[in-house]
C-alpha cells in the first residue's frame, strides 16, 4: 500500500513521511554517504562529502552539459531499492502503531472490567490522554505520530469496511417502510440541520460537516469515512470525533432516565436509542437498560442508519469534486490574464473517487452478510477485528486533540453539540410516535 502523498508533498496524506522526499528518511534507506539521484526525486546534497573535489566557481559541473542540464543518467546503485524503503516506511510507523496497540489493551481492559463503557469510547479518551502526558506527550508529537496518523486513517477505513458485517438487507427490510422513511428523515434532519448550525456558528474548516455526519449516521466512523473524501485538517477531525463521542457516552446515562417521563414502551424505547445515539457500541450500552427487547430494536434502527453511510459518502465526494472543479476553473480563468503558457502549467486538483474504495468495500461486506452463508465463528471474528481496528483508529484520532486550542473554541463546539443533540432526539423521538 503506497503511503506517499499523491499531491507531492513531503509527508503524505496519512502524516507518513515521503520515502521519495524526506531527506531524514531518504538517508535511511539508502545508507550515509550514497548519492541520491535528481531524477529520481531525491535533491542533491548541500554539501560535498568529505574528500571530494569541489569545482571552481562558474565551471560546469563533471555531469552536466553545456547548458547545466544532466547529461547521463544517474547511477543505478543511487537509488534505494524497494525493499529498503518499505523498510523505512515500516520504521517511520512502529513507535506510533506500537503504541497504538498499548492504548487498545488498555481500552479493552477497561472495557472488561466495566462492560457499560464501550470500548471505542475509551480508546478516544485514552489517546487524548496520551497526547498531554508527559511521559507519552513527546511521543506522540513526535517519532510516533506518523503510525498514529495511519492508524487514524488507513485502520479507520478497514473498520468501516468490516462494519458491513454487521448489517444485512433482510434485516432492514423487516423494519418495514414506514421505519425506513423514518430513519432516513431524522438522518437528512440531523444532517443539514447541524451543518447550518455549525456554519452560522462560525467553526473552523470541516468541523460543521464533519460534527453532521457524526450525530446524523454512526459517530467516529463516519467521520472517518467523510473526512477521506473531504480531505479535512486532521485537527477538525480530532475536534469532531472527541465532541461526537462525548455527547454519545452521556446519552448511554441520560436517556434511560427518559424512558418513562416520555412514556415509551420497551420497544419505542429501543427505537428511539437506535435513531438518536451515535456509535453502535453506545446504542447498546444506552438500550440494553430496558431489556432484550429494546434492544434488538435499537440494532435493528442503528444498522439501518449505518446504511446509509455510503450514500453520504458518496454526496459528500460528488460535493466535492465540483467545489474542486469549480476552483480549478477558476484559476484557469485567472491565469489566462498571464498568457496562454501559464494557463496550460496551472496546477491540476486531485479530485477524490465518487464511491471510494472502502465504501465499495462496506456495500461488498453488507452483500456478503446478506447471503447468510458466513458461519457465526467467523462473524464474531470479524466483529472482534472490527473493535480492535476502530479503537486504534479511534486512539489516533484523539492524540491528535490539543487541549488548549479546544478551549479556545470549546464553547461554540459544545453549544453545536448540544443544539444538535436536541436536534437528533426530538426529530427520532418523534419519528418513533408516528411510525409505531
Amino acid at each position: 500500500m503506497a503511503l506517499t502523498d499523491a499531491r507531492g508533498g513531503s509527508p503524505g496524506a496519512d502524516g507518513v513521511p515521503d520515502v521519495g522526499g524526506s531527506p531524514g528518511v531518504r538517508g535511511a534507506a539508502a545508507g550515509p554517504g550514497a548519492t541520491v539521484c535528481p531524477a529520481a526525486g531525491g535533491a542533491a546534497p548541500e554539501y560535498p562529502a568529505p574528500g571530494t573535489p569541489t569545482r571552481p566557481s562558474g565551471a560546469p559541473d563533471a555531469g552536466t552539459g553545456p547548458h547545466g542540464t544532466a547529461s547521463a543518467p544517474c547511477a543505478p546503485e543511487a537509488v534505494a531499492p524497494p525493499a529498503s524503503r518499505r523498510a523505512a516506511r515500516i520504521r517511520v510507523l512502529l513507535p506510533g502503531l506500537g503504541l497504538g496497540g498499548l492504548g487498545v489493551a488498555g481500552a479493552w481492559a477497561v472495557h472488561l472490567a466495566v462492560p457499560g463503557v464501550p470500548m471505542l469510547t475509551v480508546a478516544v479518551v485514552l489517546g487524548i490522554l496520551a497526547a498531554h502526558l508527559p511521559g507519552t506527550r513527546g511521543v506522540v508529537r513526535g517519532g510516533g505520530r506518523a503510525g498514529l496518523s495511519f492508524a487514524g486513517k488507513r485502520l479507520m477505513r478497514l473498520g468501516v469496511v468490516l462494519l458491513g458485517l454487521k448489517l444485512s438487507l433482510d434485516d432492514v427490510l423487516g423494519l418495514g417502510w414506514a421505519s425506513v422513511a423514518m430513519v432516513c428523515g431524522v438522518v437528512a434532519a440531523t444532517f443539514f440541520g447541524t451543518w447550518w448550525l455549525g456554519r452560522r456558528m462560525g467553526l473552523r474548516g470541516d468541523q460543521p460537516l464533519l460534527v453532521a455526519t457524526g450525530y446524523a449516521i454512526c459517530g467516529a466512523s463516519a467521520i472517518g469515512a467523510v473526512s477521506e473524501v473531504s480531505d479535512s485538517d486532521e485537527r477538525d477531525v480530532a475536534t469532531s470525533v472527541a465532541l461526537v463521542t462525548l455527547c454519545g457516552t452521556l446519552a448511554i446515562a441520560v436517556l434511560p432516565l427518559l424512558q418513562h417521563p416520555l412514556g415509551l414502551s420497551d420497544a419505542r424505547f429501543g427505537r428511539w436509542v437506535g435513531a438518536s445515539v451515535h456509535d453502535v457500541g453506545q446504542v447498546v450500552a444506552a438500550a440494553q437498560t430496558a431489556g432484550p427487547s429494546a434492544l434488538g430494536e435499537a440494532v435493528l434502527v442503528k444498522l439501518m442508519r449505518v446504511a446509509l453511510l455510503a450514500p453520504l459518502v458518496a454526496a459528500v465526494a460528488i460535493s466535492v469534486r465540483a467545489r474542486r472543479a469549480r476552483g480549478a476553473e477558476r484559476a484557469r480563468s485567472a491565469q489566462l490574464g498571464l498568457g496562454e503558457e501559464a494557463g496550460r502549467t496551472a496546477p491540476a486538483t486531485r479530485r477524490p473517487p465518487l464511491v471510494p474504495l472502502f465504501v465499495l468495500g462496506f456495500l461488498a461486506m453488507v452483500a456478503v452478510r446478506s447471503t447468510d452463508r458466513l458461519p457465526s465463528a467467523a462473524l464474531d471474528t470479524a466483529a472482534t477485528a472490527q473493535e480492535l481496528l476502530l479503537a486504534a483508529a479511534l486512539f489516533g484520532l484523539g492524540s491528535a486533540v490539543h487541549l488548549p486550542s479546544l478551549a479556545r473554541t470549546g464553547g461554540r463546539v459544545a453549544a453545536l453539540g448540544l443544539c444538535a443533540w436536541v436536534v437528533v432526539a426530538g426529530v427520532g423521538y418523534g419519528g418513533v410516535l408516528l411510525t409505531t
